[in-house]
């Protein structure tokens, strides 16, 4: 059997000659090889896949016999190295296997062989393990073989992808805004600085000609180059005379890119500055847009946007759709970067650019800057106003590791100004950063709440998990129960009330309410802070409550939600998105554990609008404003929903930590809801959300407003209009 291994229009092989056939470079985020075979083939296939930078997570699509679905896709979580192993049979009609070897432009080995046997199948496996790189086996069984549905034949031009289309609508609806009248924004509201060193002639060709295009009176470009040495980029500026517009700031010597922007910043006249990278583009319409919104808002202090990733020959290959301002993301993942908009006379009082801090000094300054500014001031434009040439060149891929370094000393350096001690450690993606609070002297106390009823093996388990896998040391247990009858259950009750001085169950039969049980232990608690925990929630680690506690340091947090895991490792809760379905649900359900999500940002904490009851850390301080559940229009549905809604707006924040992993066996201590009654009363309490609330209409700050919320994974949306952002 020959194996036939055709690439997708998103790669191309980054070597030509023969000795490295299988390296290979992605130019988009979607890259893919079919993988073909005869009817008549060799049983075993096996798929070799090695990162030559940085980790890459492949993705399988099987084909059960209808073709490559999304469904029938599996993800492998982040590494350098892969061997995957599949039965495709000796005989068949299913003759292809589809193989995504990253998510992401990067570059890569890939390599694809068949044989007849295990045993020298095994034998070729064990010379790729031979290298002291750590590779993870993957083995995907035995495949299906025969078709259920025959496959339909591609006709005509491929359609462009949903970037592409979300890229256009934007920039056709920006053509047709109609701007105010300039006020706030007269003079020269805009300098546009960039640090320049050795830069080809075309990638400054491109970033003036989309400065140019704007047609913007009142902004400028500043180039300021860092003593560049290239012959290229010298003949550039001698053949360029400069404009009004656009203006060029030759430094003598080579003093690093925060050296080179504070030159440029020092000859800006604008009363707004952004930062650019010399092999970067402004999108069409960016400029007007940006005004457009200064007019609107003129007491804002901040703008930031979206950006469109674009490879080295500005084709669009993805898009980075941004929350809006979330300071808790901020501490693990500087997510804002550019095209942000900054005010000259602040960036004046806090100095301009810091050097010693190369890879990370847009996020010292980032930080440096918003300390103290209103958070309301803080506006983020969910418009592709910026093109992100990733072409793996510039400094903070290169020099990673320094650049991290830098980037979690300007984090420390950013709670030191508030008088706070922390260390700085690795998140789930190691470049990025999970902030560790110093630990108090004493931790607070903390009432664990239990709504529960029989199920031996349930409680059994969520109690001894308490008492001998968690190591916070000050809390006390209560259980609700609304009426067990099992007497092994209540025996284990009375073992804990006799070995556990902080142990109660308050045993009271009535119909289940969740809302009424959680209240009841609420007004039973003596602790600091409260946590209502599910009872068939399993602990995975000993530090989670301490780290969920931890997360209240964060400014106004208020409610406290963990990563919650189903028993097959896929994801059951990474927080709760309201209006999704008009109502609310989980976002990015089912996922692999390791799934990182855009940005990575399920890798670090994050502030949401809800986080699920199931695991839910209230503190003392917000529970006495917020006070108890809704007994009355939320008795077993949405009534956590409901009261971190309460709690985001009376201005309390809600944290999401994925430091904080547990599993959750949902829903195996009741019953469904889809018959009868209980039918009948999570209609109505679906209602009293969508009333209470206003979910159908809520845009959530957590998910980007070009993010569908039809479904738990959200996809690209084509917008029919703008959203321009308000600080009202």
């Amino acid at each position: 059997m020959t194996l036939k291994i055709i690439p997708n229009a998103d790669l191309e092989r980054e070597i030509s000659n023969e000795a490295h056939l299988g390296l290979w470079k992605s130019l988009g985020d979607d890259p893919a090889f079919e993988i073909r075979f005869s009817p008549l083939r060799k049983k075993l296939v096996v798929i070799h896949v090695a990162a030559t930078t940085e980790p890459v997570d492949p993705k399988l699509y099987i084909n059960r016999g209808y073709g490559f679905r999304e469904k029938d896709a599996i993800t492998l979580p982040e590494g350098n190295r892969f061997v995957i192993t599949a039965d495709i049979g000796s005989v068949g009609s299913i003759c292809a296997l589809r193989a995504d070897p990253a998510s992401f432009p990067t570059s890569f080995h890939f390599a694809v062989r068949a044989f007849a046997s295990e045993k020298s199948a095994e034998k070729y496996i064990a010379t790729l393990l031979r290298s002291e790189e750590q590779t993870k086996r993957v083995d995907l069984g035995r495949l299906p073989q025969y078709w259920l549905k025959l496959p339909k034949l591609p006709f005509g031009r491929r359609a462009p992808n949903l970037t592409i289309q979300y890229a256009e609508a934007s920039y056709r609806l920006a053509a047709e805004l109609e701007t105010a009248s300039v006020s706030a924004t007269a003079g020269t509201w805009l300098s546009v600085i960039v640090p320049v060193y050795n830069a080809p002639p075309r990638y400054l060709d491109d970033l003036v000609k989309s400065f140019e295009a704007q047609g913007e009176t009142g902004a400028e470009l500043i180039l300021s180059d860092d003593g560049s040495t290239s012959p290229e980029t010298r003949q550039w500026y001698q053949s360029r005379q400069s404009k009004d517009n656009v203006r060029l700031v030759l430094n003598e010597s080579n003093g690093g890119i925060a050296a080179a922007t504070n030159a440029g910043l020092a000859h800006a006249q604008g009363q707004w500055i952004a930062f650019l990278d010399h092999d970067d583009v402004i999108a069409p319409h960016a400029l007007k847009l940006i005004r457009h919104v200064l007019e609107q808002n003129p007491d804002a202090n901040f703008l930031y946007t979206d950006e469109l990733v674009v490879d080295d020959t500005l084709k669009p290959t993805g898009v980075m759709l941004k929350p809006a301002y979330d300071s808790v993301l901020l501490t693990g993942v500087n997510y804002i970067n550019h095209f942000s908009v900054y005010r000259h006379g602040r960036l004046r009082e806090i100095g301009y650019l810091r050097t010693g801090y190369d890879g990370s000094q847009d996020y010292d300054l980032l930080l440096r800057y918003l300390d103290s500014v209103p958070e309301n001031s803080i506006l983020h434009l969910p418009y592709p106003a910026y093109w992100w040439r990733r072409n793996g060149k510039t400094y903070s891929r290169t020099f990673m590791d320094a650049a991290t370094t830098n980037a979690r000393k300007a984090l420390a350096e950013r709670f030191e100004r508030q008088q706070r001690t922390i260390a700085v450690e690795d998140a789930l993606t190691k470049t990025l950063h999970r902030v560790v609070f110093e630990a108090p002297r004493e931790w607070p106390k903390v009432s664990i709440v239990i709504p529960s009823k029989d199920n031996l093996d349930l409680i059994s388990r969520i109690l001894g998990d308490l008492f001998g896998k968690t190591d916070y040391p000050n809390f006390e247990v209560l259980v609700i129960d609304n009426g067990s009858t099992d007497q092994a259950v209540l025996d284990l009750y009375e073992h804990y009330s006799r070995t556990q001085p902080c142990f109660s169950a308050l045993i009271n039969p009535e119909a289940f309410n969740f809302s009424r049980s959680v209240n009841r232990g609420l007004n039973a608690a003596t602790g600091d802070h409260c946590l209502i925990l599910n009872n068939d929630v399993e602990v995975i680690e000993p530090g989670w409550l301490k780290e969920m506690v931890s997360c209240l340091a964060y400014d106004r947090a208020g409610v406290v939600g963990a990563k919650l895991l189903f028993s097959n490792d896929k994801m059951q809760h990474a927080g709760v998105i309201i209006g999704f379905g008009g109502l609310a649900g989980h976002w990015y359900m089912n996922k692999p554990k390791e799934f990182g999500g855009p940005m990575n940002r399920l890798h670090v904490r994050n502030t949401m609008t809800c986080v699920t009851g199931a695991v839910m850390l209230i503190s003392g301080d917000c529970l006495r404003k917020i006070g108890l559940f809704d007994e009355e229009n939320f008795a077993v549905a949405y009534n956590d929903v409901d009261y971190c809604l309460r709690a985001h707006k009376a201005g309390y924040r809600i944290v999401w930590t994925p430091f904080a992993c547990l599993y959750h066996h949902e829903s195996l201590s009741r019953g469904s809801d889809k018959s009868g009654e209980r039918k009948k009363r999570f209609e109505q309490e679906k209602q009293n959300l969508r009333r209470l609330h206003g979910t159908q209409g809520f845009i959530d700050r957590a998910l980007n407003p070009a993010y569908s919320r039809d479904k738990s994974e959200p996809k690209i949306v084509v917008p029919a209009r703008l959203h321009i952002p308000s600080m009202s």
